[in-house]
């Protein structure tokens, strides 16, 4: 290819929304006089298939929120930003490989990891974090398939979606579940499950609550599970109205919260969801080195909306716990990374040196950059920011020696990888969608990264045979 008037080369690593976003928003940008004539945009992606956390991330019994699928779809169907999957950034290839074959690079990796908790006794057996439960039921090829759900009495600890997504999939009976793309091996999990009382606890008022208020009230129509809340654990400072008359959000949540408190009579369900605000966790109980309990301080709000103990403590008779804490990143071989943010380090995108200044032709978008706050369309006005500032430098930025489409796909085949185009996807897609159409499911998701590439590249090869000849 030559380097005079050719596309402007750029990598973006992660093919969640982040990624999708960005590569949508710099595919139409205007390049102006940088020099270079259009973009040439390749997407790679760790996992066999695309879409990230809303693959992996969003509970199976979302549907709606699945459906921004279908936008990302129409963005990588269209042909102009290449999709290179089964493909992990540090491993198969490395910033030095991209920065051979690309101008520029964007990482959008996203937050898989939970965020740390520093109480007594969280690194039991028993005691799991969010993020690894949400992949095991979302299917997630890296995770096992089985989870351990013997405990009777569970609990929560956190006041965000992620928190009532774990509790609701705990306490909803599977067969509720069969509709949705969930994973055979899952279905047979939560089947088993002896789950019948979930506690879910926030360290600060009704008032404080991240919870959407859409997810709150699905909370309160699951078959067969009621949602109970303890009038004592209401309480409002001077903040928190003044939270309630600035948002409607907080304001729906805390009605939808103030009606669950009126219910009158005993529970009827064979399950239920108790949550309990003003509770924050000081120690997981262990008796032989497994959970047996819980222990919150009681906790009171100051007058801002922040809260501080007051010395009463409560045990919690529970043999499981599951912290909804928050994610957090991971750093990336060779990417300068922000350990206490869980972030790479940067300023509105543009990747910083630990010196603090920009690291030439290396930027972030999404959560790996800003961190794990908001929800997935956030991330536009995040990818419109960088791939602002891209288009800015791409006069200085450094040209790759090997441009050449074909060149990156030659160095991946040297090292053996086995990349996984968009067309391997769509066959993908198609056949998970085989396997839900008898049962009257839009899909069922393949769980193991072998079966994934396997089925894709069969169907590939078989249409590529030639037709035997007839007759």
């Amino acid at each position: 290819m030559s380097d005079s008037n050719r596309p402007l080369r750029v990598a973006v690593v992660g093919a969640g929304p982040a990624g999708i976003y960005a590569s949508d928003i710099l595919s139409k940008a205007d390049l102006g006089a940088t020099g270079f004539d259009g973009v040439s945009i390749d997407l790679f992606e760790r996992l066999p298939a695309p879409f990230g956390l809303v693959r992996y991330g969003v509970a199976p019994d979302h549907p709606r929120i699945k459906q921004i699928v279908v936008a990302l779809e129409k963005v990588l169907g269209r042909g102009d930003v290449r999709l290179l999957s089964n493909v992990d950034f540090g491993t198969d290839v490395t910033l030095e490989d991209l920065q051979r074959h690309y101008d520029a690079v964007v990482f959008s990796t996203g937050a898989i990891r939970d965020a740390a908790l520093a109480i007594p006794g969280v690194e039991a057996p028993e005691s799991h974090g969010a993020a690894d439960f949400v992949s095991w039921y979302d299917g997630h090829p890296d995770y096992p398939r089985t989870w351990p759900l013997e405990a009777s009495t569970v609990a929560v600890l956190g006041a965000g979606n992620v928190a009532l997504d774990v509790a609701r999939m705990l306490a909803k009976h599977a067969d509720d579940l069969l509709p949705t793309e969930i994973p055979d091996n899952v279905y047979e999990g939560l089947k088993a499950s002896k789950v019948t009382d979930v506690h879910v606890f926030a360290r600060r008022g009704p008032a404080q609550a991240k919870f959407s208020p859409l997810e709150l009230r699905e909370l309160g129509h699951v078959p067969d599970v009621d949602v109970l809340v303890d009038p004592e654990d209401f309480e409002f400072d001077e903040g928190s109205m003044a939270a309630i008359q600035k948002s409607n959000q907080t304001k729906q949540v805390v009605k939808t919260l103030t009606d669950w408190t009126l219910k009158e009579g005993e529970s009827t369900a064979s399950r239920r969801i108790h949550l309990h605000f003003l509770h924050a966790p000081t120690e997981v109980l262990l008796t032989d080195g497994h959970v047996s309990g819980l222990r919150t301080e009681r906790t009171r709000l100051v007058g801002d909306g922040t809260v501080e103990g007051t010395g009463d403590f409560h045990d919690w008779d529970v043999q499981a716990v599951y912290r909804a804490v928050g994610y957090f990143g991971s750093p990336l071989p060779g990417i300068p990374f922000d350990d206490l943010a869980g972030v790479i380090s940067n300023h509105e995108g543009r990747v910083l040196t630990p010196e603090g200044e920009g690291l030439p032709g290396v930027y972030c978008t999404g959560w790996i950059k800003r961190g794990p706050v908001g929800l997935i369309g956030h991330t536009k006005s995040d990818a419109s920011e960088t791939v602002r500032h891209l288009v800015s430098d791409a006069a200085q930025l450094r040209r790759a020696p090997e441009p050449d489409p074909q060149a990156v796909l030659d160095t991946l085949t040297a090292k053996g990888v086995d990349v996984l185009t968009w067309t391997h996807w769509e066959v993908l897609d198609a056949y998970e969608r085989s396997l839900g159409a008898p049962h009257g499911r839009e899909r069922v998701k393949v769980v193991s990264r072998e079966e994934m590439v396997q089925r894709s590249r069969e169907a590939i090869e078989q249409a590529e045979q030639p037709a035997e000849s007839g007759a």
